[in-house]
């Protein structure tokens, strides 16, 4: 059973015309910018599973502010990033099942070199945010992935 999912771009790269993207949007597979004035990166939201070996993995894009999206591109290969304080930023993914999650509030949080950062939900009383506080069940993370197979393959 996959137990990770994720968006090759964030939801506002959707709502610039695909015949202005190429002039307006830089990629870098893990970040991305349009304008020059929208920044977002891509971090990893997981999910305890409580009652089994691996978690539930979400590849998310979260919004980060210009400040720290050059700070980011200057730490990139620094060791000493892991020490950096939390990015704030908005969800910027829609989370299978968990309903509308944009513009949900989030931290990002550096990681070792090579990993992209955890992303935290800290947006108060969101499912979201209380399963990844407290975990689910495998019986849930299964239920959640069955939904997701049918949304990609159709079937909803």
């Amino acid at each position: 059973m996959p137990l990770c999912f994720g968006n090759e771009y964030p939801a506002y790269y959707y709502a610039v015309p695909p015949d202005e993207r190429e002039q307006r949007i830089e990629y870098g597979g893990s970040w991305c910018y349009v304008d020059e004035e929208h920044f977002f990166h891509r971090g990893r939201l997981t999910i305890p599973i409580i009652d089994y070996h691996e978690d539930l993995v979400f590849n998310v894009w979260t919004t980060i502010s210009e400040d720290n999206f050059c700070l980011r591109m200057d730490l990139w290969e620094d060791p000493n990033r892991i020490n950096q304080e939390p990015y704030f930023g908005w969800m910027q993914t829609d989370v299978p099942t968990y309903g509308k999650t944009i513009s949900l509030k989030t931290i990002a949080i550096e990681q070792e070199l090579g990993l992209i950062p955890e992303i935290k939900m800290i947006e108060e009383n969101h499912p979201l945010t209380l399963d990844q506080e407290n975990g689910i069940t495998f019986e849930k993370a299964t239920a959640i992935v069955n939904e997701i197979m049918k949304i990609q393959h159709g079937k909803s």
